[in-house]
């Protein structure tokens, strides 16, 4: 490999880097950017062109999004990352409401937990795939009482599912007691909804009564949100080649040395 080639590895992977990093800020405008100067160097970078995709929709920019998808399977027609988020665009497409703008979304920060009033639960009797496919992680959530449970809706109003029963009844026996909550979704994935959910205001009639008791189910580990956040968010925009996911709660992108980083001029013949 010839010295230009070699600093053109390195600025490559110094780019991805820095557009993973966007992304996992937030900086989605940022990351466009950086993504769109990759391409100009590399046009047929199908990681760059997912992650442009990504931040697009993020951004509720879907005809953006889709041109960066089809273009990410033209080039690699099987990648199932492109293939997904098809899929996803092609449901907002077709469901009435779907009007460009950005979701309404909670900062993962917003969750972090406080023991007995931050939990994890999983939604049951969920809605049609496509209403799921508009939603990612940090979407926020409304949960309203049914009956003696809990249902889950976007900000939409559109049903998402139920709570599962046993965390359901008795978040809605203290939301009829005057409780109230924030919640958003944590992760979609293998037919599963997971929302993360936090006490933000509890009644006086209600003192003494933990949302999520110790030994209850689904409570949440210590910044379960943020973390589950950012695990899905990883593992969209780092499939890069010379990128590894390492660490279990604590996720982290490491980057793959490789002898290019070593390459010296003076070697070149």
């Amino acid at each position: 490999m010839s010295y230009q080639e070699a600093e053109w590895s390195k600025l490559r992977r110094q780019s991805t880097k820095q557009a993973i990093d966007l992304a996992m800020q937030g900086g989605w405008r940022e990351a466009i950017a950086v993504n769109q100067n990759i391409l100009e160097m590399f046009p047929e970078d199908v990681e760059a062109l997912n992650r442009l995709g990504r931040a697009y929709l993020e951004l509720g920019e879907y005809k953006e999004a889709e041109a960066a998808y089809r273009r990410s399977t033209e080039i690699d027609p099987y990648n199932a990352i492109a293939v997904k988020n098809l899929q996803r665009l092609s449901y907002l497409r077709e469901v009435a409401g779907a009007a460009e703008g950005g979701a309404d979304r909670l900062e993962p920060q917003a969750f972090i937990e406080e023991v007995g009033k931050t939990g994890v639960v999983q939604l049951n009797n969920l809605a049609p795939p496509e209403v799921l496919a508009r939603m990612v992680a940090g979407d926020r959530v409304q949960l309203q009482i049914e009956g003696t449970g809990l249902t889950a809706e976007n900000s939409r109003g559109d049903y998402l599912g139920i709570v599962e029963p046993e965390q359901g009844q008795r978040l809605a026996r203290l939301m009829a007691g005057g409780n109230k909550y924030s919640a958003a979704i944590v992760s979609l994935a293998d037919g599963m909804v997971s929302v993360i959910v936090r006490e933000i205001q509890q009644d006086p009639s209600q003192v003494g009564r933990s949302s999520f008791p110790s030994k209850g189910v689904g409570v949440a580990r210590p910044d379960y949100g943020e973390r589950a956040i950012r695990r899905e968010l990883i593992e969209e925009i780092s499939n890069d080649p010379g990128y590894t996911v390492v660490g279990g709660d604590e996720a982290e992108i490491l980057v793959d040395e490789s002898p290019d980083d070593d390459f010296d001029a003076s070697d070149e013949e």
